[in-house]
């Protein structure tokens, strides 16, 4: 169990990287959170050797993640990743209210910097800033919450996800995603924590 443990950990890590709201991040985050999660139940299917009673127990959990639209996606998009590194996603934005003067009043403005982006293909805003080679580097930063006058919300979706899920955000498709794998194993633990 305690191999399993040690890759749930490593699931959870990607899944901090999700939650970290550094758009350079979320991806990369969710990757790891997909591939080590499906190295959890991998992992965790080793008791089979050593449990006699793994596979009534461990059957229905495989039927209830095939049920689950979330859990059935992120094993078919474990595969994708792995084989063709493929992951698309998709931005949405939704502006409530914008006081423009506001918002730049509390966003940190850096030396150099030429726009202000909302929403771009990670998910993130910030400025575009201009570089001592010509170029452009974009510098991220975070909405402030509950500030009057500003009303924002930037998410991030998986464009070939089923119907019913692909307009989720990402973070809460891997929080559900991790919360079911961190269940299945607190219930072998209590199981099987012998074996």
């Amino acid at each position: 169990m305690h191999c399993v443990q040690e890759t749930l950990e490593t699931a959870e890590f990607g899944l901090r990287m999700v939650r970290s709201g550094n758009p350079t991040l979320r991806k990369t985050g969710m990757r790891n959170l997909i591939v080590f999660g499906r190295a959890v139940t991998n992992t965790l299917q080793q008791l089979r050797s050593v449990a006699p009673d793994f596979e009534s127990w461990y059957q229905p959990w495989v039927e209830r993640m095939r049920a689950d639209p979330i859990m059935s996606y992120f094993y078919k998009l474990r595969s994708e990743i792995l084989k063709e590194g493929k992951m698309k996603t998709g931005v949405s934005v939704h502006i409530e209210h914008l006081d423009m003067g506001a918002l730049m009043a509390l966003v940190p403005k850096p030396p150099g910097a030429k726009s202000f982006f909302i929403g771009d293909q990670l998910g993130g805003s910030g400025w575009e800033v201009a570089m001592p080679n010509g170029g452009t580097q974009k510098f991220y930063v975070q909405f402030p919450q509950g500030i009057p006058g500003i009303q924002i919300t930037v998410n991030l979706h998986l464009a070939d996800s089923p119907p019913a899920i692909r307009n989720i955000p990402i973070q809460k498709l891997c929080e559900h995603y991790y919360s079911q794998l961190a269940t299945l194993c607190q219930e072998a633990r209590q199981r099987f924590n012998g074996s």
